[in-house]
């Protein structure tokens, strides 16, 4: 033994020599990253980074039935809890990514050894990764690639490779320490990309498969876990096969590790793949228009709460949860009932146009038909980001614009029957698009405030701006109740005194009625807003006069600004938009208290600590009596035989046990079709017509609000009707009902007995709406 110790001393002495310097080098290197030595290696997060580690959470807007309308995010992430997650999940990852992860503190150098043995024999697909978990969580949650972490050495490419996988060991190693093993597969899954726009695993089994994590089967859990290697390669959308292959071999690592049995690996890799794809984007999903009002609002929001309270909340990162008042159902009804509506009208609309073989931009010509607008090209090219984006690059040189606007390119483009591939000018598009007829639809809860459902637009991708609350039109007759409700109240008439429909001027301002001509018969205001007869409306007006008629529309709740000193907002001339037209008719409704519109009604950080509660903010604005009253007259449209809203009793069977006030809109030359309908219980407004003034039909047959406007209206609320959870009973929140009639009211709603519908009509016999402002 001595000969051998003899013999072997200087061997033994320098193997010991070797691991000591080995190790100490190792452990100068590592202290020497860890505490950047010379600036050489780039910083590392601090203990209170490792203890609350940093992940990008998007914002989540909830309705008021508990569903998720969206997400504002960078990363389309929302995080969830290791409850929530499928034992299928679970056990795909352990086998696929770190059978050892139960075993190991952070790092696992049997892992490495097995990468390196199965790149020696070619199967590095089936052996796992060499990074642990806790490592892949530490590179996704740290970033310690970037250049955030960045030091001298960093440039070199081989050495910044090392000096980031020793970051991520002594951050593994770190994170072991905080967090148990289920914590820390919870912020993997809640970290990691799965393609397609979707971050997280709750992101991940929402887009391709439309449940939860917790409801994931064997081979969809499979398909997930086994994108993660490369969520690009195996994208199941793209490459079939390829995601197939894959999802298989993560069957194959369960069944090796014991999470599966071999029968049932054989049965379930026979599978397909069942995708059930919805990616989420911010084009895409319901009442886009309205998460865009909502944004802006938010942006807003925040940034008033950030400056009083000293924080620094971000939409896009933080994870807040933003409840609003929009009803899941409500705004699947509305989104069916304004498509199915409009592709009705623009079947009509192309081949109203085609039968007088022009384009739908037209003006009155000198003989009193229609005739092509000769500006519309060059005005609506002027309108576009296109021809402002070529100015810009080109400056002032009209000749090369236009010659680039006519230039013929690649194009994506909307149509009903979905988008297509064509090419055509950006000038030919621009008509093309101009051909389409747009929507603005919004429905809201007159009790309080609350918006139920958004309609901005036909199509969001391809047709952004919000016609509910960017767009500003002219009302037409819808505008009428203003004019009614300033004269009623202030004493001016009563809903059953008659008024002589005769000509009236005011100045040298003379209205006609509709048909040209002026019926010569007394008639009460239910009847003349029934018929909407313009004459009425201006008499009415020289007893007010457009100062007070300006002052009631505002309190009512119209916000832009009217003319005061203009007697033609009678007819409805100033430009207003949907969502504050119903805003207003929702003060009617509510007996007379005006209440703000509400979207949104709680605000709460991801952890569920409330930020700000929103409650209902009311006011009376007119009485419950004569709320009540404009309500009556406003039910004549529906209910009178001469009502220009009379198909929602009798074709649409809305009025059965129901009662409900309304008015039809039609302006000058059929350019904006308006229906504005009030339930006791709901308030909902609809505009049809083009994006340019000039686009619209030319006949009252098409034109006229009760026809381009109203069956939207119609089929949108028998779909609320339908539905028994919002009113199949006398508990439900939008039931057929009556208006509550206010205690002592003194008026004779009845105007004396006279039976209306023994009452001579001198309109056209069939006639459902006559509200062009001709003048």
């Amino acid at each position: 033994m001595a000969f051998l110790k003899g013999k072997y001393r200087k061997s033994i002495i320098v193997f010991w020599q070797l691991a000591t310097l080995t190790i100490g080098g190792a452990v100068l290197y590592i202290s020497a990253v860890y505490f950047n030595f010379f600036w050489l290696f780039g910083g590392m997060p601090d203990l209170k980074a490792i203890e609350n580690p940093e992940s990008q959470v998007a914002s989540e807007i909830l309705t008021a039935d508990g569903q998720t309308l969206s997400k504002y995010f960078i990363e389309n992430r929302t995080p969830v809890e290791f409850d929530q997650l499928s034992p299928n999940i679970v056990k795909a990852l352990i086998a696929t990514e770190d059978a050892r992860f139960v075993k190991h503190s952070g790092i696992d150098p049997r892992s490495m050894f097995r990468v390196l043995k199965g790149v020696a024999s070619s199967e590095a697909g089936t052996t796992g990764g060499g990074s642990t978990l806790t490592q892949q969580l530490a590179k996704n949650l740290f970033q310690t690639r970037s250049d955030k972490y960045k030091g001298i050495l960093g440039d070199f490419p081989l050495i910044k490779t090392v000096i980031a996988k020793t970051k991520e060991w002594i951050l593994s190693v770190r994170l072991e320490r905080n967090y148990t093993k289920q914590e820390i597969m919870t912020m993997y899954l809640n970290t990691v990309s799965f393609g397609n726009n979707a971050d997280g695993i709750k992101t991940a089994s929402r887009t391709y498969f439309r449940k939860e994590p917790w409801n994931l089967n064997l081979t969809e859990a499979a398909l997930l876990v086994g994108m993660l290697q490369n969520p690009s390669r195996y994208n199941p959308r793209v490459f079939k096969e390829r995601a197939l292959e894959r999802r298989n071999v993560v069957l194959g690592q369960m069944a090796k590790y014991g999470f599966l049995t071999q029968e049932s690996f054989f049965m379930n890799k026979l599978k397909p793949l069942g995708l059930n794809f919805n990616i989420e984007n911010h084009n895409s999903g319901p009442a886009p228009y309205f998460r865009e009002v909502l944004r802006d609002w938010m942006k807003t929001w925040l940034a008033q709460y950030n400056k009083e309270n000293g924080t620094e909340y971000d939409l896009y990162t933080d994870g807040l949860r933003i409840y609003t008042t929009i009803d899941s159902r409500m705004q699947n009804y509305a989104e069916q009932a304004a498509e199915q509506h409009m592709k009705d009208q623009q079947v009509k609309f192309f081949n109203h146009f085609k039968a007088l073989k022009m384009n739908p931009w037209v003006i009155k010509g000198t003989g009193g038909g229609y005739v092509p607008d000769p500006n519309f090209e060059k005005r609506a090219v002027k309108r576009s980001w296109r021809y402002r984006e070529l100015k810009r690059i080109l400056g002032e040189d009209e000749d090369k614009i236009w010659a680039e606007m006519r230039k013929p390119i690649k194009m994506k483009v909307f149509s009903w029957r979905g988008d297509r591939d064509t090419i055509m000018s950006p000038l030919d598009s621009i008509k093309y698009y101009n051909k389409f007829l747009r929507i603005g639809m919004v429905s809201m809860d007159p009790r309080n405030g609350d918006v139920k459902a958004w309609v901005g637009g036909i199509n969001y991708k391809h047709f952004k701006y919000d016609q509910v609350y960017q767009g500003k039109r002219q009302p037409g007759s819808t505008f009428k109740p203003f004019v009614y409700c300033s004269a009623i109240d202030g004493n001016y008439v009563t809903p059953c005194e008659t008024i002589l429909d005769h000509q009236v001027c005011i100045g040298d301002w003379c209205p006609k009625n509709s048909t040209g001509s002026f019926s010569g018969q007394m008639l009460t205001l239910r009847q003349a807003l029934a018929k909407s007869v313009n004459s009425i409306s201006a008499y009415l007006m020289s007893r007010v006069g457009p100062k007070k008629v300006v002052e009631y529309a505002h309190k009512l709740g119209i916000t832009s600004r009217l003319p005061e000193n203009d007697v033609t907002i009678c007819l409805g001339t100033p430009n207003v938009s949907v969502f504050e037209m119903v805003n207003a008719y929702c003060t009617f409704a509510n007996s007379g208290k005006h209440v703000d519109p509400r979207f949104v009604t709680r605000i709460e950080t991801k952890d569920g600590r409330v930020l700000a509660e929103f409650p209902p903010n009311e006011k009376e604005v007119i009485s419950p009596s004569i709320a009540y009253q404009m309500l009556f007259v406003m039910r004549g449209a529906v209910e009178d035989p001469w009502g220009t809203a009379q198909r929602l009793r009798t074709q649409y069977k809305l009025a059965d046990n129901n009662e409900i006030a309304a008015k039809t809109g039609t302006t000058s030359d059929y350019t904006d079709g308006w229906f504005m309908g009030i339930t006791p219980n709901l308030v909902t407004g609809v505009w049809v017509g083009g994006e340019d003034n000039h686009v619209h039909f030319t006949s009252m047959e098409y034109g006229q609000g009760a026809r381009i406007a109203m069956p939207a209206w119609g089929l949108y609320m028998q779909k609320v009707y339908a539905d028994a959870d919002l009113a199949g009973n006398e508990r439900s929140p939008f039931r057929r009902d009556r208006f509550i009639k206010p205690d002592g009211m003194d008026v004779n709603i009845n105007c004396g007995g006279v039976k209306i519908d023994t009452l001579n009509t001198y309109l056209r016999p069939k006639v459902t709406d006559d509200e062009s402002i001709l003048f």
